[in-house]
């Protein structure tokens, strides 16, 4: 049989497949999304030569969570819709409190200039890079700092396009003119590539958020808009995680979907807005 020739994944598959993206990324599939995951499932038959879901399942139950076809995989089960200046409001935060407070900090010799920050989940590095807009163009004596700024997803390709720092028009829409001339160059095509001085504040690689980071402390971590496909068991595990690698003093932005159920985990954090989270201790 051909992929072409291949029905809609029955409930028993539905329930394989949605078990196994589960155990290995935390992310609950709802059945409601079964023609989604089918079209999903098609393009991988039709990839890899394979006659039916069940041994697209095999396949995958038998190579290593390293292999190629896994990276896939997750790439086609995770969604990737963003821009760059999304929440406008808490940029704001960053720009007029946030970065001003460590400004003041190294001022008062109370912390190095080094800012570190990790963007979780960052899809195609438009989050990544309207923090090094910010920070840029935000915090004081910003040329006497080293910034870093990580950005991480699960899925590869999300990540390939992420190093490019390029960006198309409806990505763009929202930042700011002033934004634009100094930190973008507008390219023949439309799109927009950020100048060297703003991709040489970001990193970006591929991580699963149910696993650790093995990084030093960041000042600031944001997790946005993905732990909507989180239950209430992933999201004390990847916000456990991430409590781990936020140093004392510093910042967590997410969202209203990422801390229902967590209050366990949060109750260690200090809540300043439904968004912001400072570790104290």
């Amino acid at each position: 049989m051909s992929f072409a020739q291949v029905a809609e994944v029955s409930d028993a598959q539905m329930d394989k497949f949605c078990d196994l993206i589960y155990r290995t990324t935390g992310v609950r599939i709802p059945r409601q999304k079964k023609t989604l995951m089918t079209n999903r499932l098609r393009r991988r038959l039709r990839e890899t030569n394979l006659a039916d879901f069940d041994a697209y399942y095999k396949l995958l139950c038998t190579v290593g969570q390293q292999h190629p076809e896994w990276v896939s995989f997750l790439q086609e089960i995770t969604t990737h819709v963003t821009y760059l200046f999304r929440d406008q409001n808490q940029w704001d935060w960053l720009r007029d409190h946030g970065l001003k407070e460590a400004a003041a900090d190294a001022r008062a010799f109370r912390r190095t200039k080094t800012y570190r920050v990790w963007s979780a989940a960052c899809s195609t590095g438009d989050e990544a890079t309207t923090i090094g807009c910010c920070i840029s163009a935000g915090l004081p004596d910003f040329p006497q700092w080293k910034v870093q700024i990580l950005g991480t997803d699960i899925g590869a390709d999300a990540v390939a396009q992420a190093q490019k720092l390029t960006f198309d028009a409806r990505a763009m829409n929202l930042v700011p003119d002033a934004a634009k001339r100094n930190y973008f160059v507008n390219q023949p095509d439309g799109s927009w590539k950020a100048k060297p001085t703003l991709a040489s504040l970001m990193t970006f690689r591929t991580h699963n958020l149910m696993k650790p980071l093995t990084e030093a402390p960041f000042d600031l971590i944001v997790l946005k808009n993905v732990m909507i496909y989180f239950d209430a068991e992933s999201k004390r595990t990847v916000l456990g995680h991430v409590r781990k690698v936020l140093k004392t003093g510093g910042y967590l932005i997410t969202d209203s979907a990422s801390t229902e159920g967590t209050a366990d985990v949060l109750r260690s954090l200090t809540r300043l807005q439904p968004w912001l989270y400072r570790r104290d201790d």
